[in-house]
């Protein structure tokens, strides 16, 4: 995948982080796209805001874009490392892609990803990692309370 594409297809991810943040909650951010390059969904976690852990940025795009016939070509864009949980998703519906702004403060499960098949897009992207740092810092409490255990 060319970085000059998958940048472009994180701005959403990040906007819906920012979202999020703006909204009292964690900012992360993702949003799936078709094999074609349609945007299909996006979303951001919203555990905090809807009192629902099940309501990862991943999950949260990956129900926007309803149901698809097949998932094989898309591509899960997220601003952090998916969790075991988001990692799973991308598994068991064969999302063929995942472009992650950063693995810095949070190294979840695109290694497995990457094991079985699924191609990672690692940008290391600066923004993306102040942005969970700066989050980090300023509400540990609620970063461990579940994507930092």
């Amino acid at each position: 995948m060319e970085q000059e594409l998958a940048r472009t297809w994180l701005a959403t991810a990040v906007a819906e982080a920012r979202a999020g943040l703006a909204e009292g909650g964690i900012p992360v951010g993702a949003a799936l796209y078709g094999p074609d390059g349609t945007l299909l969904g996006r979303g951001r976690n919203r555990r905090v805001q809807d009192d629902d852990p099940s309501v990862h940025a991943e999950t949260a795009a990956f129900r926007a874009a309803g149901r698809q016939r097949t998932y094989n070509g898309t591509t899960m864009v997220t601003t952090l490392s998916p969790c075991w949980y988001c990692s799973g998703l991308v598994r068991q519906f064969g999302i063929s892609r995942v472009v992650i702004g950063e693995a810095v403060t949070f190294h979840g499960g695109h290694g497995w990803l990457a094991e079985h098949g699924v191609e990672i897009v690692l940008l290391d992207d600066p923004g993306c990692i102040e942005l969970m740092r700066a989050f980090v810092q300023d509400h540990p409490d609620l970063w461990h309370e579940d994507i930092g255990a």
